[in-house]
């Protein structure tokens, strides 16, 4: 992928959620909602000394970022203050 993010942005893929509940209950994909963490793919300068690098799975609010498609795959553009936290 030829895509580098400037400054204090970073490039993300959503992570899929089950379709099943905890107790085996079928959810459809229209009850779904965008899930809410995402794998770091590409990395800006600025969020790097934020401390995120590539492959960190992050945690965002529900409308932050900008969606994008590249070469077929969504992806979302954050800032690096649009981060809530990693998942370690």
């Amino acid at each position: 992928m030829a895509f580098e993010p400037l400054k204090g942005r970073v490039l993300v893929t959503r992570e899929e959620q089950s379709n099943t509940t905890a107790s085996g209950l079928y959810i459809p994909d229209s009850a779904k909602e965008k899930p809410l963490e995402g794998k770091v793919v590409a990395v800006g300068p600025k969020a790097k000394e934020d401390g995120i690098s590539v492959g960190d799975t992050v945690v965002f609010a529900k409308y932050s970022g900008a969606e994008i498609t590249i070469e077929n795959q969504e992806y979302l553009i954050l800032e690096s203050k649009e981060i809530l936290g990693l998942i370690k």
